[in-house]
């Protein structure tokens, strides 16, 4: 998950991208690999945990059936909601049964930049029990570790000791260049849905799809500008009624872009997510902005996200007396 900027457009004077090829020229062969946040069930996991498990198996169903391979990033603390235990720790195995991978997400979600090194780390650590328990038994190991609000640290020693611990415990980073804030829209249609409202649905899942196309696109561009061509890319998503409800359509988004699914393991052996890396920051952002910025370029150019949703995620967190959320 990410919050939300302090602003939502963000404007950068500093570097236009042009045009990088004409229409004709052929178009390169793309590559993505799908990561999906905050398991069991992201900002859904106020729902009871039948309907997490519902929402799941229709997710996982469309994943396995179009052959995608997925890695799903786990909150631990998620599952521990009275009477429901059993059935939310379910939902993470059917990730494995389905044939899909998991990685640590921290147990709470705690932010590095936050919480500060040692807090963060013992929630690293944390996460991975209910994980281990569920991987053993497939002589599986925890491989993947995302962070959460995508903050890598504030400054490069933190973030250099953070690494380091990570690498000591096994994990490899898994870094994100496309994302399209699918979070933000996610809880205004499960508010829809959950009120039968479909007008509202069919507009939100309007403008999620064409936001998404918008960030792809600008992100090519800018993959293209930094690092010298479109690298695999890794795109990042959150596990929600709305990517169970409508997740096919993304994919086939992607695909009429001419992307074709690959592993995580396949994405980071791309030589891109090896470039020099010394981005710190108060607040996260992807691995294609980490690229620039150390090399002293500032992206221009970014889409603007649609500023009724984040209106209507602001109504509905006034009306139920609750915060408005500051991630994904």
């Amino acid at each position: 998950m990410k919050r939300f900027p302090r602003s939502v457009a963000v404007v950068f004077a500093l570097l236009a991208f042009p045009v990088l090829a004409s229409p004709q020229a052929a178009r390169p062969d793309r590559q993505v690999a799908v990561t999906i946040d905050d398991l069991p069930a992201g900002m859904s996991d106020r729902l009871p945990a039948a309907r997490i498990t519902e929402m799941t198996s229709k997710l996982l169903g469309t994943l396995r059936d179009q052959k995608i391979p997925v890695v799903g990033f786990v909150n631990e603390k998620k599952i521990y909601k009275w009477g429901e235990v059993d059935e939310r720790i379910k939902a993470l195995q059917m990730w494995l049964d389905y044939g899909f991978d998991l990685g640590n997400h921290t147990y709470s979600h705690t932010s590095l930049n936050q919480a500060g090194l040692k807090a963060w780390e013992d929630d690293v650590v944390q996460g991975e029990s209910v994980l281990n328990l569920l991987l053993a038994p497939r002589k599986m190991k925890l491989r993947y570790f995302r962070h959460p609000y995508l903050d890598t640290g504030r400054d490069l020693q933190t973030r250099r000791q953070a690494e380091a611990f990570l690498v000591e415990r096994g994990y490899r980073i898994a870094p994100i260049t496309l994302d399209g804030w699918d979070w933000a829209f996610a809880g205004i249609y499960e508010d829809a849905k959950n009120r039968g409202d479909a007008a509202m649905q069919q507009q939100i899942v309007h403008d999620y799809l064409a936001y998404h196309d918008a960030v792809f696109d600008y992100s090519e561009k800018l993959s293209a500008k930094v690092v010298g061509y479109e690298p695999k890319q890794i795109l990042l998503l959150h596990a929600s009624q709305l990517e169970a409800d409508h997740i096919g359509e993304l994919l086939d988004l992607l695909r009429k872009r001419g992307y074709r699914f690959i592993t995580l393991e396949d994405a980071l052996s791309d030589s891109a997510y090896s470039l020099p890396d010394t981005y710190v920051g108060e607040e996260g952002t992807g691995w294609l902005d980490h690229w620039a910025i150390t090399q002293g370029k500032i992206p221009q150019g970014a889409p603007v996200f649609p500023q009724w949703v984040i209106d209507r995620s602001k109504e509905l967190h006034l009306s139920t007396g609750t915060v408005t959320p500051n991630t994904p």
